[in-house]
């Protein structure tokens, strides 16, 4: 899966591109829109980017889960490597250590993410703030141009502002 990035000049743009994507069998779930306006969002019914989309969350989860498992299994093979007060450890304490350290770390950091503002999204702050809408459209790879070329054959307004190389599998 690829995100591909436009922005629109209004809300009322935003809703013909979801229609017409919605018939080019795009899922509704696979569609997030960023507006100043959210009430108008909800006025329209437009699927509106939830927390997964607008936060750091999910880099943050993958780098928490990354730095949380290393460090546990380092702690794990000290501990096997240096057993307390002659406690024998073996295999199972290595692999104990490193799920425990994954799992905390992960826990630890997507709550850090969940309150950080999506990085990726920082460089279109400033027109959404002037009034126009981020639409972020996820769509297999094969079928990125298709994509691309539908919304601007029918919306010359809506400009393409790149494509994502990958999509985290969960958001």
């Amino acid at each position: 899966m690829r995100r591909i990035y436009f922005l629109v000049p209004t809300v009322e743009s935003a809703a013909k591109i979801v229609d017409e994507l919605l018939l080019a069998r795009i899922e509704e779930r696979h569609i997030h829109l960023v507006a100043k306006d959210t009430a108008a969002l909800e006025k329209g019914h437009l699927p509106e980017a939830s927390l997964l989309q607008t936060s750091d969350f999910i880099p943050a989860l993958e780098r928490g889960l990354a730095v949380g498992g290393v460090t546990g299994l380092l702690a794990g093979i000290a501990a096997v490597t240096f057993p307390p007060a002659g406690l024998v450890l073996g295999g199972g304490a290595i692999l104990g250590t490193s799920v425990a350290g994954a799992g905390l770390g992960a826990w630890i950091s997507s709550m850090i993410g969940a309150s950080a503002p999506n990085t990726q999204l920082k460089e279109f702050e400033k027109a959404v703030e002037e009034g126009q809408v981020l639409m972020l459209i996820d769509v297999p790879k094969e079928r990125v141009e298709e994509i691309e070329g539908l919304v601007k054959s029918h919306h010359p307004d809506a400009e393409v502002e790149g494509t994502e190389p990958t999509v985290p599998a969960f958001p």
